[in-house]
């Protein structure tokens, strides 16, 4: 039985979100001796000599397709809990709540791969495939203080809640423009006609990608997501080609970019804009920032669309209590709603690597310096002792202070995109397709396996077919 500090190892068969992989089937834990400080949590009352439970397979087909009822008991026995992940790379999970926020917001633990205790190869495995090789490694979600602090003060001037707000129209086009795709024929399937394209064309636009160039960033991030299992080579030559672009149209934006910003000046623009005592961001820091901005910005919205969606057809009572709200012109719900279902199922199922600067303790275990750690967002935002009832949807649910998207200064800049894009797409198929219904059993759905990102393969669903 595996303890908290135990590494728990098995052979990968599949690739998944960010380059990691899934098992094919559970695999035997090695006999090791735990570490000494490495003995599951017993709950309150729990009697010593009550036997705990067996330790649930981790990254299985199994449990890509459902993993609450291992996180459930991670939280319960071994709440910060060391294992070795399909890439081989051993890393400490942290499931409860209280621990989760805390190590979130905990400097020691940094984002920098540099501080991670392998060998350069081991560090190669960490975040997201070929941004090394492709010099994309100065963004957000790989620097501390002070480069965090300045290149986020930089960007935020470029990404501010005005021109999110200003932008609304145009998700609104966008949205009903793939309905329009696919509402004559009822029947669609969700993700590869709505929720995948609908961030990929925003964030194109918001960040001024020319529209002949679209769909070859269509093409890419595809591959970076393609079934959750695109070959990690084939991840990497996507994001050199984006790179390679990325680097050209800065240059041009920057040799053609008027003296003062012009009214709806795009993104890249803005970047290149961006000043902070006369401080501006460098080609490569450019590049680097559109490149996150737009991999961790669609992938996120692609998931919490998908998964919101699976959510909604699965509750009917809390899809009705929503339409209802919808059709009466009440915008209230879908608000509330948008946040409950980032608690539920959300889009991101680990934050991403951090790594201890020196050696700390967390939720009572020992984390040596060099150690990675990942928290489990997914885990901690079922955690009953902060949400009552955390595996029911309740879209008016009020105290939801979840973890979707991050805590501290590493909160996700583009949470207000995405939750645009999220009430936008939901309203509008759940107005304009009003009986909308899973087209297969919910068993024969497949979740994109992986490590950070959570989301299905597909979602066929049928409707009454929209009248021209």
């Amino acid at each position: 039985m595996p303890r908290g500090g135990a590494a728990v190892r098995a052979p990968g068969v599949f690739r998944g979100g960010y380059g990691q992989r899934v098992h094919d089937k559970p695999h035997p834990t090695p006999a090791a001796p735990p570490p000494a400080d490495s003995a599951p949590d017993r709950p309150a009352g729990c009697p010593a000599d009550r036997p705990v439970p067996p330790a649930p397979a981790l990254f299985t087909w199994e449990f890509a397709s459902d993993p609450y009822p291992a996180y459930a008991w991670l939280r319960e026995y071994a709440p910060v809990h060391r294992t070795a992940l399909p890439s081989g790379v051993e890393a400490w999970l942290v499931t409860r709540y209280t621990e989760a926020r805390q190590a979130l917001a905990d400097a020691r633990l940094s984002k920098n791969p540099v501080h991670h205790s392998e060998s350069a190869h081991g560090k190669g495995k960490v975040g997201i495939p070929g941004e090394r090789s492709a010099n994309l490694m100065t963004h957000l979600l790989n620097i501390d203080p002070p480069d965090h602090t300045r290149l986020r003060r930089l960007v935020s001037k470029a990404f501010t809640p005005r021109r999110v707000a200003e932008f609304a129209p145009r998700v609104q086009e966008l949205t009903d423009h793939l309905i329009d795709g696919f509402a004559g024929r009822g029947e669609a399937d969700l993700i590869h006609e709505f929720a995948f394209p609908l961030p990929i064309y925003a964030i194109c636009d918001l960040l001024g990608v020319p529209r002949e160039d679209q769909d070859d960033f269509r093409d890419w991030a595809g591959m970076m997501i393609r079934h959750g299992g695109g070959p990690r080579g084939g991840v990497a030559r996507s994001v050199k080609k984006m790179r390679g672009y990325l680097a050209e149209l800065i240059h041009r934006k920057r040799e053609a970019l008027p003296d003062g910003p012009t009214p709806g000046e795009d993104l890249i623009s803005g970047l290149i804009r961006a000043s902070d005592h006369g401080e501006h961001l460098t080609e490569n820091e450019a590049a680097a920032m559109a490149f996150i901005l737009l991999f961790a910005g669609f992938e996120t919205t692609v998931n919490l669309i998908g998964n919101g969606l699976h959510a909604l057809l699965g509750h009917p009572a809390q899809r009705e209590l929503l339409q209802k709200s919808l059709a009466a012109g009440d915008t209230g719900l879908l608000t509330t709603g948008v946040e409950e279902l980032l608690r539920f199922d959300g889009p991101v199922e680990l934050a991403t690597w951090r790594f201890a600067t020196e050696e700390l303790t967390l939720g009572g275990r020992r984390i040596a310096e060099g150690d990675p750690v990942l928290v489990v967002l997914a885990a901690a935002d079922r955690d009953p002792a902060r949400f009552p009832e955390p595996d029911v949807l309740d879209l008016t649910r009020r105290d939801n202070q979840h973890l979707g998207y991050g805590h501290g200064i590493h909160y996700c800049l583009g949470a207000p995109l995405a939750r645009l894009e999220g009430q936008t797409a939901l309203a509008t198929l759940l107005t304009r397709l009003p009986d909308i219904r899973l087209a297969v059993e919910p068993g024969e759905l497949r979740w994109r396996g992986g490590l950070i990102m959570r989301g299905l393969r597909s979602l066929p669903v049928e409707f009454a077919p929209e009248r021209p």
